[in-house]
């Protein structure tokens, strides 16, 4: 059986300038996931993680490798579909439309009815009775349904944390367009790099 998401050898170059562009952002990527799950991802503001959410549903489109959903490659499928295989959503859980160069009838069909991968962008995580509950019982129904599902949040809050190590199986962690996988939440507060961007917040919640 084909692996619920691949990434494979993925980047993302963008450039600027005429007539000799300068390269202004690269973000390199390349992982797996087997299995459906929930995965939590965080690093700082422009990082590449919305970048890397929007490579996944083909709402953007690569520099080099390769994006497979359940084996298909996502931006070889009709972008009326797209969405039928993995969807993105904002913070005010607005889904963005996609554009092709090529038309629909050149390209495959999703071969899905329902979204099998969602990525979550920084969802607001209202903290009224009965909110935060009501989402990660959301997450769990949709990783019991066999869909595999991202989490990126942002942590200003200690209990945005807490949030993660919960309900997340596994963990990517973004900075400066490098994509690092990390097995669990121990690994991702011990990995340097997380340490440093979440600072005193990590601070206060071991205390």
């Amino acid at each position: 059986m084909a692996p619920m998401l691949e990434v494979d050898r993925l980047t993302k170059v963008y450039r600027r300038g005429w007539p000799a562009a300068r390269e202004t952002f690269r973000l390199e990527a390349d992982f797996r996931v087997e299995e459906p799950g929930i995965v939590g991802m965080m690093g700082p503001n422009g990082s590449g993680k919305t970048t890397l959410f929007e490579l996944i549903t083909g709402s953007n489109s690569p520099t080099s490798g390769t994006v497979r959903v359940q084996g298909r490659d996502i931006h070889r499928v009709r972008t009326d579909e797209r969405d039928r295989l993995a969807i993105h959503y904002h913070q005010s859980y607005q889904v963005r439309h996609f554009s092709s160069l090529y038309p629909n009838a050149l390209l495959e069909r999703a071969g899905s009815a329902y979204p099998m991968v969602h990525l979550f962008d920084e969802p607001q995580f209202n903290t009224q009775d009965g909110y935060i509950g009501f989402m990660l019982d959301f997450f769990r129904r949709l990783r019991a349904e066999g869909r595999l599902v991202f989490l990126c949040v942002h942590p200003n809050e200690r209990f945005h944390l807490e949030i993660l190590e919960e309900i997340c199986e596994r963990f990517i962690f973004v900075q400066k367009g490098t994509v690092t996988p990390i097995a669990d939440f121990d690994g991702l507060v011990a990995h340097e790099p997380c340490r440093t961007y979440l600072g005193g917040l990590l601070t206060e919640r071991a205390t």
